[in-house]
């Protein structure tokens, strides 16, 4: 029955998460492999008060292709939540979700000194009531669609991370931080909640009763603390340049890239779709998501190289 449930499972999943499809929009042309050391590709940091520019996606090439890096970039609102940037996140992560070439995702801001301060209240003010509930399911939406992408996702976090931005954190699979970034999730100040999943994924990550204590007194913690509670998977010391975070996301996105991509994608699978229901029914997914990497060209390729004793060269077939 176990076996039977678990397969339901990752065919579900497998059909929401197929690679393949049309090649990933551009929005900003930031610079190619060369300048991957800075999230905005570039030896400054790229600002712009253009809406079209609240976001900018690049996909690093050389040795590094296949690491694709979204730079929030709304310096005047503290890269604060607004429709313009859960509509271009959106399609940005619809792209990534798409494209097989992708091997990890990192998420970072172009701002120094802020990661994402949650929704743009500013904005939030100006909507009619009716409003409200719409633009925050399409937000948690957003956040839904970032935590079921197929491929590993880094959130680098080099200043604050606040409400909505935490919670965007939140749905990536590792958090770096710099250990002087804030992070919180202070909804109950503005007499809310958390509305985009924080109720139930920072329990799922630190425990339901840090959890709670956070939550309820709206605590803020530093990077450090971040880590000693199990929010963060590292936290680095921040440079002068308030990059720290980023650059050690990058480190890790590229340990990450030489390994088999289809295995890592079911090894996510596995992992998500496991620790939500019993050992049994969790085993019986891990069994299935082996079973899709039995007849992969990577898997041949992977026994082939470590016969010749040489570096394997896997191609996502």
């Amino acid at each position: 029955m176990a076996v039977q449930v678990g397969r339901r499972v990752l065919l579900q999943a497998v059909r929401v998460q197929a690679p393949g499809g049309p090649g990933p929009r551009r929005y900003v042309g930031l610079g190619g492999a060369s300048s991957a050391s800075r999230p905005d590709g570039h030896g400054a940091r790229h600002y712009s008060s253009d809406p079209k520019e609240d976001l900018c996606v690049r996909h690093l090439d050389g040795e590094d292709a296949g690491i694709v890096v979204i730079g929030l970039n709304r310096p005047k609102a503290k890269n604060s939540i607004s429709k313009n940037l859960v509509n271009m996140m959106l399609e940005a992560v619809e792209d990534v979700k798409k494209d097989h070439r992708v091997r990890s995702l990192i998420i970072c801001s172009l701002v120094p000194g802020i990661f994402c301060a949650g929704a743009d209240l500013k904005e939030r003010a100006k909507m009619h009531q009716s409003e409200v509930a719409p633009f925050v399911s399409k937000a948690r939406a957003l956040i839904t669609e970032l935590g079921n992408l197929p491929m590993p996702t880094i959130a680098a976090i080099d200043g604050a991370a606040l409400g909505g931005g935490l919670e965007m954190a939140l749905a990536c699979d590792i958090r770096i931080t710099a250990n002087t970034a804030k992070m919180g999730l202070v909804e109950t100040k503005l007499a809310i909640i958390p509305g985009a999943g924080g109720t139930q994924r920072l329990p799922r990550l630190i425990g339901a009763s840090l959890a709670k204590e956070l939550i309820f007194a709206a605590r803020v913690v530093d990077g450090a603390e971040a880590c000693r509670l199990g929010l963060a998977n590292h936290s680095v010391e921040q440079n002068d340049r308030g990059d720290a975070a980023y650059l050690r996301a990058l480190e890790l996105a590229r340990e990450i890239n030489p390994q088999g991509p289809i295995a890592i994608r079911m090894a996510k699978l596995a992992i998500n779709q496991g620790i939500e229901v019993d050992l049994s029914t969790g085993l019986a997914i891990e069994e299935a998501c082996y079973a899709q990497v039995i007849p992969t060209k990577d898997r041949l390729e992977g026994l082939s190289a470590f016969k010749e004793k040489r570096r394997p060269h896997f191609k996502g077939e």
